[in-house]
């Protein structure tokens, strides 16, 4: 089996409207490479493409050029999305059965047998903590349990690929967390996880890479660490210097702010950082703390699609 679970080459997708022939363009080349047992982040504001591309790689929408590939085979082969479990954002599920009885019925439909599919129902609605809920109707849940048992669906026939729409949409913190463990337990059995999501802090705080999506374009792809380190470093010093330090100390950093007695420097390099450091410690001034700045993914996310 293919090293990548998902592969895009140069994915396109123009829509045509019926009624004036407009055609817009959803989804502009983008090329895409997941490895297996990555977590990874599809990321952009509404309208960028995510949705489209999601459906291109489910084959529900076909390309209009370029090719998607999942494990090596061609997306619209119905062999190739066997192993995925998908989760959509705006899931309707029949409100009239059960927890028990929406597993078994999705379950059916991936072709698990029935002994497979008692075996694994109770398993699954403990895992999302729903398991005292599995004979009450789904029209009885909440947003954030229909959210659960929903991921609890996606995993029935425990797949190799699992896309996720909104995964924490609706879901309190505690449940966020919980879903949280749930996937991070998935990734350690080598489990793809592809999750489309606009809350970045749960992104950043699950995905190991992340792609951005603008106006149909990629346009940044990299490591979550890497993407949010930052260069600069924060300095905290005594706010009582003497006027002729504390002005050349200042002159050399990006900014500086005084708060509660001590005066916070934010320097954009390790040599400014330093000689900061230098100047205080040759006349026998201590310093507080020195941190690295690092920005949040939100700020990277703004960043690009506002550069």
């Amino acid at each position: 089996m293919s090293e990548l679970a998902i592969e895009t080459n140069s994915l396109k997708k123009v829509y045509r409207s019926f009624w004036s022939g407009r055609e817009v363009l959803a989804v502009d080349g983008v090329t895409l490479r997941v490895e297996r047992g990555t977590t990874y982040g599809l990321l952009g504001p509404n309208g960028a493409g995510k949705t489209t591309c999601v459906k291109m790689l489910l084959s529900a929408v076909h390309p209009t050029a370029g090719t998607a590939r999942l494990f090596g085979r061609d997306a619209a082969e119905p062999e190739a999305r066997r192993s995925i479990g998908y989760l959509p954002e705006n899931h309707r599920f029949p409100t009239y059965l059960t927890g028990n009885s929406m597993l078994d019925f999705y379950g059916s439909l991936s072709g698990m047998e029935a002994p497979a599919r008692k075996r694994r129902i109770p398993e699954l609605l403990e895992l999302v903590g729903l398991d005292r809920w599995g004979d009450v109707r789904l029209g009885k849940y909440s947003k954030g349990m229909l959210q659960r048992v929903g991921l609890a669906q996606a995993l029935i026939h425990e797949p190799q690929l699992l896309i996720l729409d909104e995964p924490s949409d609706g879901v309190d913190p505690v449940g966020r967390k919980q879903i949280r463990d749930i996937l991070h337990s998935l990734e350690e059995r080598g489990v793809t996880i592809f999750v489309n999501s606009h809350l970045l802090a749960e992104v950043e705080a699950f995905c190991r890479d992340v792609a951005i999506l603008h106006k149909g374009k990629v346009v940044l792809e990299g490591k979550v660490k890497e993407l949010t380190a930052g260069k600069g470093y924060r300095l905290t010093v005594p706010a009582a210097l003497p006027d002729h330090l504390r002005a050349e100390i200042t002159s050399q950093a990006s900014s500086a702010a005084a708060r509660d007695g001590v005066l916070d420097l934010q320097f954009s390099g390790r040599s400014e950082a330093n000689r900061a450091i230098d100047l205080l410690r040759g006349q026998q001034f201590e310093i507080e703390a020195l941190t690295p700045t690092t920005s949040t993914l939100e700020e990277v996310f703004i960043r690009s699609i506002n550069g």
